[in-house]
């Protein structure tokens, strides 16, 4: 990745095809969902910021695509539904050619609005 990504069309045009194809169709859904956010780069990722906090993000490494809700309360609390995913604190993984169904992304989409304070 470039280190001065300072949009997300910037940085997805630094990852491989796949990767760029199952991202862009998350940043549809988020923008879908979320009309009112505002596109960003956080901590290296692309994210969305919703009246002035970060909301969401997505990126890719290596081996996998990443979905970050970027709250751990968010994923704990969605732990049934993601149990067939890799999860960390903060981040879900998912292969570019099995992407996080769109149902799935606005529900914790919905739940970091709510935790955000609407």
């Amino acid at each position: 990745m470039a280190a001065k990504t300072k949009t997300i069309d910037e940085y997805l045009a630094a990852v491989s095809d796949d990767q760029r194809a199952a991202l862009e169709k998350l940043r549809k859904t988020i923008r879908a969902a979320v009309p009112k956010a505002e596109e960003c780069i956080n901590y290296g990722v692309a994210a969305f910021r919703l009246n002035g906090k970060v909301l969401v993000g997505f990126g890719a490494s290596a081996k996998h695509c990443t979905f970050y809700p970027m709250s751990g309360s968010t994923v704990a609390a969605h732990q049934d539904e993601l149990k067939n995913y890799e999860t960390s604190k903060g981040s879900i993984h998912f292969q570019p050619d099995k992407p996080l169904p769109a149902t799935l992304v606005r529900k914790l989409i919905k739940a970091r609005i709510a935790e955000n304070g609407g």
